[in-house]
């Protein structure tokens, strides 16, 4: 059991991030399905996360969280799945991600709250403004079909969630970038796999309709 593989999740969470990353993975995992306001808040899951969030992973009795070092040690922990890039791709590889985990959502966050930091405040936030991250990141996938390298690596379901993400609900603004990058992705055999996997446990968290 120490051995296992555990997934903390909520199928309407970024859980679906790290649900994509595993299928990728192709490892064996158990899935715990934690409900918003009563078992993300239980003390025995406090102790996994503190902040009580999902979602989380405990691998070999370790605990990880936060969907991009999810990501990251995932491609590290499981090698054969050849989603960590060489080294010589590794610059790409972890700028992309933690950029999208950092300035891009924080960027998103700030706009979804009614935030528009002006030049003072823009020189203060790490992700400037949201127009500005957003061009960042174009950069990174503009005529590109992988951010790091020349082959799929986590990085790529991590930033291609956002995207996916930000474009199914509107909180990035389509642009053929962005479109065309994203487009193959959801092609993935892996992708699939994770949403109908979510998307049937979503279905079955829907309260039952009155016959």
């Amino acid at each position: 059991m120490a051995d296992a593989l555990i997934f903390y999740t909520n199928p309407m969470s970024r859980g679906q991030i790290v649900r994509w990353m595993l299928e990728e993975v192709g490892a064996p995992y158990e899935t715990q399905i934690l409900g918003y306001g009563t078992s993300m808040k239980d003390p025995a899951y406090l102790a996994i996360n503190p902040m009580g969030k999902v979602p989380a992973i405990v691998h070999h009795g370790r605990t990880v969280t936060e969907c991009a070092a999810i990501c990251a040690y995932l491609a590290d922990a499981f090698p054969a799945a050849g989603l960590a890039p060489a080294a010589a791709d590794r610059a790409d590889y972890y700028r992309w991600l933690f950029f999208t985990a950092g300035p891009v959502e924080q960027a998103i966050t700030a706009k979804s709250f009614g935030i528009e930091p002006d030049g003072d405040q823009q020189r203060m936030a790490g992700f400037g403004s949201l127009g500005a991250a957003l061009d960042a990141l174009e950069s990174a996938v503009a005529d590109k079909a992988f951010v790091a390298g020349d082959r799929f690596s986590a990085a790529d379901v991590y930033v291609g969630s956002q995207i996916d993400w930000g474009l199914q609900f509107g909180t990035i603004p389509s642009r053929p970038a962005f479109e065309a990058y994203v487009a193959p992705l959801r092609d993935r055999a892996g992708y699939k796999r994770a949403k109908d996997i979510d998307n049937a446990l979503i279905a079955e968290m829907q309260p039952a309709k009155p016959a």
